[in-house]
């Protein structure tokens, strides 16, 4: 009986090597980062970006009409190497700064640039309403920024974003009386809510460090402010804002409280809201809803130390200092009453509710604009 063919050949080294060769592609492939990858914490190297959807905190430049569009990059960002230190130059942590801005002031612009920190890891976001005012803020705006971003500037900032608010204004009168009106604040401050999402979302880059929330009326601080402010490493921190103004009873220029919305809460405040409806809001800064709430506006003591730091339960968004991190973690703006609070309050009570405190400094000053 003829005995059964063997199928069994001897093991040729090729075979092996073939094999290797095998696994280390699929290792390759599924486990390398790939592509382009980016290190966030390293410095920029002032390019720019190649194609339209590249991440916000790159500048873009659209290609000549005559080159094909190159294929929109894959990169890869190690999230783990975006930093939030006590020392973010050293580290060299971008920062991203937020206005929405309904008027152009030249003082606002002027103090950007005397900003001592790095130009090239800033970055600028704006948001304008498409008013007549926001027209003009923005003629002005961009004339500025002509100036400025110019090639051999020493001042050039990392990238400018500049957007139209794609929702209606409640206010075409954007003067500080009509602002300020108690039965215009639900209306303007979910506006506001939504601008300042809108700006956040689009702007916010995989390798921002720091956002600083800055209003367009705010016109003068330390050139050291982004350093002075991360130096607490607070995940939220608020200088305390003034106004600079003539006092007719001292016959001399003088300061006064303007930012109210940076406050510790009250037992008053919280059993009012316990009363209200679901839609209702607390508001601060009114004779006609005393909440008794420790406002850190008065706060402000010459004598004490610059840097006296309290815990806050509310803040407001004159200029405001966040890290990118909680933004990421989910913390903005409601345009809706959220534990009856609203806007920049809101984003604190719901930012506290992320675990992320916020804390304010009444002896550190910033200045408005005085109308």
């Amino acid at each position: 009986m003829p005995s059964p063919r063997s199928f069994s050949r001897g093991r040729n080294p090729i075979t092996y090597v073939l094999a290797l060769m095998l696994c280390v592609g699929f290792y390759l492939f599924f486990f390398s980062s790939g592509g382009d990858s980016y290190i966030p914490s390293t410095r920029q190297s002032g390019g720019t970006a190649s194609n339209v959807l590249s991440p916000p905190s790159l500048p873009f430049r659209k290609s000549k009409h005559n080159e094909p569009a190159q294929a929109p990059p894959v990169v890869h960002y190690h999230m783990n190497n975006v930093t939030t230190s006590r020392n973010p130059v050293e580290n060299s942590e971008t920062v991203l700064i937020l206005t929405p801005l309904a008027r152009f002031y030249q003082e606002y612009w002027d103090s950007l640039l005397k900003l001592t920190y790095p130009h090239e890891l800033i970055s600028l976001g704006f948001i304008i309403p498409k008013t007549k005012e926001g027209n003009l803020a923005i003629t002005a705006l961009q004339k500025e920024i002509a100036k400025t971003q110019k090639k051999g500037h020493g001042k050039r900032f990392a990238s400018i974003t500049i957007l139209r608010q794609d929702t209606e204004s409640p206010l075409q009168n954007q003067g500080e009386a009509e602002r300020h009106k108690m039965e215009n604040q639900k209306a303007r401050r979910a506006a506001m809510a939504k601008a300042r999402n809108s700006l956040l979302f689009t702007t916010l880059g995989p390798t921002t460090s720091w956002v600083l929330w800055m209003d367009s009326d705010i016109i003068e601080y330390p050139p050291t402010l982004i350093q002075d402010l991360a130096a607490f490493d607070a995940p939220i921190i608020a200088p305390n804002c003034f106004q600079r103004f003539y006092n007719n009873e001292k016959k001399s220029q003088d300061i006064r409280p303007y930012d109210f919305n940076n406050w510790v809460d009250s037992p008053t405040a919280k059993e009012m809201a316990a009363k209200m409806g679901k839609d209702d809001i607390l508001l601060e800064g009114y004779a006609e809803m005393p909440t008794y709430r420790s406002l850190m506006a008065m706060m402000y003591d010459p004598a004490q130390e610059i840097g006296t730091k309290v815990k806050l339960d509310g803040v407001g968004g004159a200029v405001l200092l966040v890290k990118a991190e909680v933004h990421r973690d989910g913390a903005m703006f409601p345009a809706f009453p959220f534990y009856h609070l609203i806007e920049t309050e809101g984003f604190a009570k719901m930012a506290s509710r992320l675990n992320s405190e916020s804390f304010g400094l009444p002896n550190y000053l910033v200045y408005h604009y005085n109308e």
